[in-house]
């Protein structure tokens, strides 16, 4: 004769724990995230024949603290219009990164030469 033994009796799932877990993790992502924009920048390819020009190119250094245009420290004020006047209709703006460069900064020089009559080019 066989026992009847009845089966073991399952016990309910807590969701209690679960939805601590979820809470910490989504006040984590909230407090780490940041939600400050940079800049908007058109970004476009170049046309046919851009960057041709009779012109060298104008070569800017962009350091953390410092602005170089062709190995000349320049101030960000009046930028545009010095390298126009280097690069002229249709030239090249090169613009090299020191290390330490932070986005921000880069953005805040594109904006400055937004809409400029010479075509830039941001080297790694």
């Amino acid at each position: 004769m066989a026992s009847l033994v009845p089966p073991p009796r399952r016990r309910a799932l807590s969701l209690t724990s679960l939805i601590d877990v979820i809470f910490l993790l989504l006040l984590f992502f909230m407090l780490t995230s940041t939600f400050a924009r940079l800049g908007e920048l058109d970004l476009s390819p170049g046309g046919p024949g851009a960057g041709a020009s009779d012109r060298p190119p104008v070569f800017v250094q962009l350091a953390p603290d410092s602005l170089r245009v062709n190995a000349v420290e320049a101030p960000v004020a009046g930028l545009a219009a010095r390298l126009a006047a280097l690069a002229g209709e249709g030239g090249t703006v090169l613009i090299a990164l020191a290390e330490g460069v932070e986005a921000q900064r880069l953005v805040d020089i594109l904006a400055t030469l937004r809409g400029a009559p010479f075509g830039i080019r941001v080297l790694p």
